[in-house]
């Protein structure tokens, strides 16, 4: 056994890349952990010590609530001064919200927490399982001049790594499930692993690692549409006990310019609503004001999106909200990036 080995701790949510096909239904279901150990045993190849736990009863990703991120953030907190480095498997239907919820809970993070999973169950003959998972725990592994060579909340699949709350999935079948449109990779894997450290989070100090695990779930997303009603748009609004809505626009950040529209938008600002606006594309910024249709959400001060991704926008308002950010600064703290995953 070497000495000084690089730590990694695995931890399973659930997900298709621990999944086995029940054959009575013909449907995917969770498997005992343990057993993917067993399917992939090149993993006793790498230079690096690799423990790993479970959680109690894994979970279809699409059952993922804020409960889950919660006991997923306390694992690493348990769990963060025994290993370098740690590699969560979770589904792809959500591993978006799930990373980009988890940047923001771990405040001063100077280890690398990288998410991962695959289209095809580890089982399975074609399965992206494997490489998906082996160079996970290899870029959580890697170390420059003695210090991690990513030191963020990442996602990995099909061959690069991305800052982990600038991503969106892209593709219900394709094994390049993700994208990052609006930020360049961290890695690419090739026949070497080459580190864009240019885009890495800089981590200036050594500020004591801190976890929250507050957040509030009173928030919504509105995806405005050619058609929407002043009762679906009002009634949306006026969600008993809502705190925040990500108001999700058209192009740079228009909006219908009808009374109603503005009207009923600025009433639930007056009522302390926080609205986020952004844009329904899958790349590119909010730019309030550049168009006519755009220049009434600026007048209402509504909160610029910038070029967030919707599943990084709604988990840092429940984030922000849980941290109880006066209603003055919201706006401010909201318009600045905390994690990278804005501009």
């Amino acid at each position: 056994m070497k000495i000084n080995r690089t730590k990694i701790l695995l931890i399973y949510t659930g997900g298709t890349i621990g999944m086995v096909k029940d054959y009575t239904t013909d449907a995917l279901v969770p498997f005992d952990f343990e057993k993917l150990s067993e399917n992939i045993p090149e993993l006793g190849q790498l230079d690096c010590e690799i423990d790993s736990i479970s959680f109690d009863t894994p979970i279809d990703s699409s059952n993922m609530n804020i409960d889950h991120w919660v006991e997923l953030a306390s694992m690493i907190e348990q769990h963060y001064n025994e290993y370098d480095g740690f590699v969560v498997l979770h589904g792809s239907d959500t591993m978006s919200y799930t990373a980009s919820a988890l940047s923001y809970m771990l405040e001063n993070l100077q280890k690398p927490v990288i998410f991962t999973g695959s289209q095809l169950p580890i089982g399975d003959l074609r399965t992206d399982a494997k490489e998906n998972l082996i160079t996970s725990i290899q870029i959580a592994a890697l170390r420059i001049k003695g210090k991690p060579a990513i030191s963020e909340v990442g996602l990995y699949f099909e061959y690069k790594l991305y800052r982990a709350n600038r991503t969106t999935k892209i593709n219900a079948e394709h094994f390049e499930a993700f994208a990052s449109l609006n930020y360049p990779e961290l890695v690419e894997s090739g026949v070497h692993l080459k580190v864009c450290h240019e885009y890495c989070l800089k981590q200036k100090s050594k500020k004591k690692f801190v976890v929250h695990k507050k957040l509030d779930g009173n928030v919504a997303i509105l995806k405005l549409f050619p058609g929407i009603t002043k009762n679906v748009l009002e009634s949306v609004l006026q969600i008993p006990e809502l705190k925040a809505l990500v108001l999700e626009t058209y192009g740079a950040g228009n909006a219908p310019t009808d009374p109603w529209v503005v009207n009923a938008l600025k009433k639930s600002i007056e009522r302390g609503l926080h609205i986020v606006n952004v844009t329904q594309c899958s790349g590119g910024s909010v730019i309030m004001g550049q168009y006519e249709t755009s220049k009434q959400l600026l007048d209402l001060q509504i909160i610029n999106g910038k070029d967030i991704t919707t599943e990084a926008a709604i988990t840092k308002l429940m984030y922000l909200l849980g941290n109880n950010i006066s209603s003055k600064l919201f706006k401010t703290v909201f318009e600045t990036s905390l994690r990278g995953e804005m501009q």
